[in-house]
């Protein structure tokens, strides 16, 4: 068996080395900061589709008890309807990804995995064999697949020569938190350079986040950029002093071209950078971790051959891709002039009509990605709704079965009905009733199946109408030939 080493211990590479231990593949997370402490603020929460796969694996109560709910989404400040998503969190849980760190951290200690703090990676070398990591200290480890989980400079995808395509930057915003010896004004503002605001943190301290007029450098901000920054803005810096720290992020919003060279992948921030409109780096990450977590499991195993990691790729690419463009919509919509704000009302317009805005409301809470598996059923490459079930167990609910990332074959016909010569005993097969309803997000209301084999990351790659016609080949390419 292969162990996998992942350089970075943020959310996407936590979650990754969570799905991995679960699958029971050796498995190592690398991290630069000398210490689990974020300085500085991140992302601030996620939505749905975010919460339902932590609820997958049976820890959404964790972050729900850390954070607070609230049904509100807006696209480019047009109000989203989020209520009636056919979710069991038709929400979004606000919650710092400090947090958010510390309860996946939680998590993974108790599967086992162990991280390393304070481990600079400068490089990379791999064979058909394995990887060598180069570290800062002189030193190598040797691994058998190497995930770069380290953010939008990563050095590993920078090592394997991945280059990012997309929107480039064309406004800069510096965020901070500061004391200040005057009092601000509070709350939102919108001009002609962009979106700013200034909101009291504690005490003295307040968090801000200022739109530059002019593009920064690629360099760390400094005190005399920030004053500036107010200076322009608000026409004065407020006596600001004391900054807790200073950073500046752009509106560029790039993809890898690939997400894979050889036995190296990249994932989360590694693999798509964007500005924070719309809250939904979070959730980008934590998806890319469950799509690639039990493919790189079974090839790490020897279960499935490598080209089960080129789903991977296929998957999540176009997925990230039409976020990303939403996001640099919603970006270039938070200037305020006149072109601007005739666009914005358009928009507003349309959204007045309950299919866009469901269509919005999906794509935003990530609860509508469908990849593309082929023609069939509508529920095929769409994620399993959460479905009450009866089974001789008692009632359980399909997240419920997720619980231990094994793939799971629900027969819902009659008993007996669904017979295959292919059922591993990867896959965990269970009898059940269900009393629907079958609602999909955007899709709506679709016939209930007979048989559903819902993969690990909770995407159906098979559906039975009746026979069980394509279920043997399904098994094959998602989870390898059977043992024996």
């Amino acid at each position: 068996m292969n162990d996998v080493t992942i350089v970075g211990a943020g959310p996407t590479g936590l979650m990754l080395a969570g799905e991995l231990a679960l699958a029971g593949v050796p498995v190592l997370v690398l991290e630069r900061r000398p210490t689990p402490e974020l300085v500085g603020t991140r992302a601030r929460g996620f939505h749905s589709r975010t919460i339902e796969v932590f609820d997958q694996r049976g820890i959404a109560d964790r972050f729900l008890a850390e954070g607070q709910t609230f049904q509100a989404m807006s696209f480019a400040g047009i109000p989203l309807d989020v209520a009636s998503l056919p979710t069991r969190h038709p929400y979004t849980l606000g919650l710092s990804q400090g947090h958010v760190e510390d309860i996946l951290r939680g998590w993974i200690d108790e599967l086992g995995v162990p991280i390393s703090f304070g481990v600079e990676v400068t490089g990379l070398r791999q064979d058909d064999n394995g990887v060598d990591v180069l570290l800062a200290d002189g030193t190598r480890r040797r691994t058998g697949y190497l995930v770069g989980t380290d953010g939008g400079r990563s050095v590993v995808r920078k090592a394997v020569g991945i280059e990012l395509v997309g929107a480039r930057a064309t406004r800069s915003h510096l965020i901070a938190e500061a004391q200040l010896s005057e009092e601000p004004p509070t709350g939102i503002r919108h001009d002609d350079v962009g979106i700013h605001g200034i909101n009291l943190v504690q005490g003295t301290t307040f968090g801000m986040v200022v739109t530059e007029r002019e593009l920064g450098d690629a360099t760390e901000p400094t005190l005399a950029d920030l004053s500036a920054a107010l200076t322009d803005v608000y026409g004065t810096d407020f006596g600001i002093h004391d900054p807790a720290w200073i950073s500046r992020f752009t509106d560029a919003a790039l993809q890898a071209a690939d997400y894979r060279r050889g036995r190296v992948l990249v994932a989360g921030d590694a693999a798509h950078i964007h500005p924070p409109t719309g809250g939904q780096g979070i959730g980008l990450g934590v998806q890319d971790a469950v799509n690639l977590g039990w493919k790189l499991a079974q090839v790490a195993k020897g279960d499935s051959p490598e080209v089960l990691l080129d789903t991977y790729v296929a998957e999540r690419h176009p997925a990230t891709a039409r976020v990303l463009s939403n996001v640099v919509t919603q970006a270039l919509l938070q200037r305020s002039d006149a072109r601007t704000d005739a666009l914005r009302a358009t928009f507003a317009d349309v959204l007045r009509s309950d299919e866009p805005r469901s269509q919005l409301a999906g794509l935003l809470s990530g609860l509508d990605v469908a990849h593309d598996l082929g023609e069939g059923h509508p529920l095929l490459g769409r994620r399993m709704p959460d479905l009450d079930l009866v089974t001789a167990d008692g009632p359980r609910s399909v997240f419920e079965l997720l619980h231990d990332a094994r793939p799971l074959l629900l027969d819902l016909g009659e008993p007996g009905s669904l017979e295959t010569a292919r059922l591993a005993d990867r896959v965990k097969r269970v009898d059940a009733e269900s009393p629907g309803p079958w609602v999909l997000p955007v899709v709506g209301a679709v016939t209930a199946p007979t048989a559903v084999l819902v993969r690990p990351d909770g995407h159906v790659a098979w559906v039975g109408e009746g026979t069980a016609a394509g279920l043997d080949e399904a098994l094959t390419t998602w989870f390898g030939t059977p043992a024996g």
